[in-house]
């Protein structure tokens, strides 16, 4: 048991996780950023891409490459299949946005957004109409103009969470908060999977040069051994799980005047592939929930996090019984975005445990909705925005940097779309006048060749 000491790193992980961020002397300028002329879309080809089968995305697609330095057949292969991708990807976002109602889409942020994924699609279709045409992306050259392509891509719509969220608060009167839990839902999976193809290439890229420089690169760690991209092949759970609770301990004290303890059990060393910002992001938004319930009830009960490592599942002769963690029975975990590499891949559940007094009755159908928060105006830190206090106001604040200890608000239907996605979820357990058990099932990638 013990209370960890301020984070010497400061971090802003209340905003959804973007896992490169890309330096300026990465960025394209406007000389290179777009090689190739830029693509007027028309609605044929938006309906033409959007109606193209969508490939089926799994953890293995990402790692198949190999480990960086990656050879040049390798690296070329990467690009390609990345191309393959991303343009029927945006072209179905771009018709999810049209079929909003358009006083919606009107919004100056929803448009913004609209916008960005046509000007994204047309920067990818030139090389889409090259590689129709039998000119793939050949030689290095290429590459690195596409690299530089997928960079002004990923910096496009690093904010697109926040600034959608805004427009719907704006909005709100137009759309149900039904409506908007499940587009966000829908966009975010979305969105999750086209970053991280992006981000997968660009990472592989710059690992992969001769002059790499770690202290410059777009990528997380790219240094270690364990990385393949922005996928760390042997992540250490317990470890995220420290850092972020320092974080959330500082602005804990920093609101409250009071640092909740932490206890890590069930098997610490632990190891697994995954990645890392994702894995930050979710830590962070349970451990707030739980802290900020310890810190209001006054419990001096420390919250206790458990990792256990699932074994490998093997099928045996005439099937074996599945094993229903609590709230999958509810439909809490679904998994039909991303398949791991392994159907008997193990994976890791980690229950976050605090004896903060539960979840109100009321409340508890409400924790999944994006328009949704338990904070009030005298709760919550000043800071720009229009005194919004749901869900939706605190996402579209997240975008100036902003760290709080918001509660049971946006923070968890975010997590759960990102768990989800990689085929885990989360499950809470309350015990009104007790405490909470929060259940985060994570995948893991599998058996990865070291080569």
């Amino acid at each position: 048991m013990k209370a960890f000491a301020r984070s010497s790193t400061a971090r802003t992980l209340s905003r959804p996780p973007t896992s490169l961020q890309v330096p300026a002397q990465w960025r394209p300028s406007a000389a290179h950023a777009s090689p190739r002329t830029a693509h007027k879309v028309s609605d044929a080809e938006i309906a033409a891409l959007a109606g193209q089968h969508q490939h089926s995305l799994s953890l293995a697609d990402l790692v198949k490459h190999g480990r960086p330095p990656l050879s040049e057949k390798s690296l070329l292969s990467s690009a390609n299949f990345t191309l393959s991708l991303l343009p029927i990807r945006l072209a179905r976002r771009i018709q999810a946005l049209r079929n909003l109602p358009y006083i919606v889409v009107s919004n100056p942020n929803i448009s913004r957004i609209y916008n960005n994924y046509l000007h994204s699609l047309s920067i990818l279709l030139p090389y889409w109409h090259a590689a129709g045409q039998g000119q793939s992306i050949a030689s290095l050259q290429d590459e690195i103009k596409f690299t530089n392509v997928l960079a002004e891509l990923v910096a496009t719509h690093t904010d697109t969470i926040p600034i959608l969220a805004k427009g719907f608060l704006e909005c709100r009167r137009y759309i149900s908060p039904a409506e908007v839990t499940r587009f966000l839902d829908e966009h975010l999976r979305a969105r999750i999977g086209t970053r991280l193809v992006g981000e997968q290439h660009i990472a592989l890229h710059f690992s992969s040069q001769p002059h790499f420089a770690p202290e410059d690169s777009p990528t997380p760690c790219p240094e270690h051994p364990s990385y393949i991209g922005v996928i760390d092949t042997a992540l250490r759970p317990s470890q995220t799980i420290e850092a972020c609770a320092g974080f959330v301990a500082d602005i804990c004290e920093l609101r409250y005047g009071s640092r909740p303890q932490l206890y890590i059990d069930g098997e610490p060393d632990t190891t697994f592939a995954f990645v890392p910002m994702h894995l930050e992001y979710i830590v962070t938004e349970l451990l707030k929930n739980a802290f900020r319930a310890t810190v209001e009830s006054r419990s001096r009960e420390p919250v206790v996090v458990t990792i256990a490592p699932e074994p490998p599942f093997k099928q045996q002769p005439g099937g074996a019984p599945h094993i229903t963690l609590p709230g999958e029975d509810r439909g809490l975990f679904r998994s039909d975005a991303i398949r791991p590499l392994d159907d008997n891949a193990p994976g890791v559940t980690i229950r976050i445990r605090d004896r903060g007094g539960g979840i109100p009755p009321d409340v508890l159908p409400n924790i999944w909705s994006y328009s949704f928060t338990t904070f009030s105006d005298e709760d919550e830190f000043p800071g720009p925005g229009d005194g919004s206090t749901d869900g939706l106001g605190a996402i579209a604040t997240a975008s100036v940097g902003g760290s709080s200890i918001a509660g049971l608000g946006y923070g968890l239907p975010l997590s759960r779309a990102y768990a989800e996605y990689f085929g885990g979820g989360i499950a809470v357990q309350s015990l009104y006048g007790w405490g909470t058990d929060v259940y985060l099932r994570l995948k893991g990638v599998g058996t990865i060749d070291k080569k």
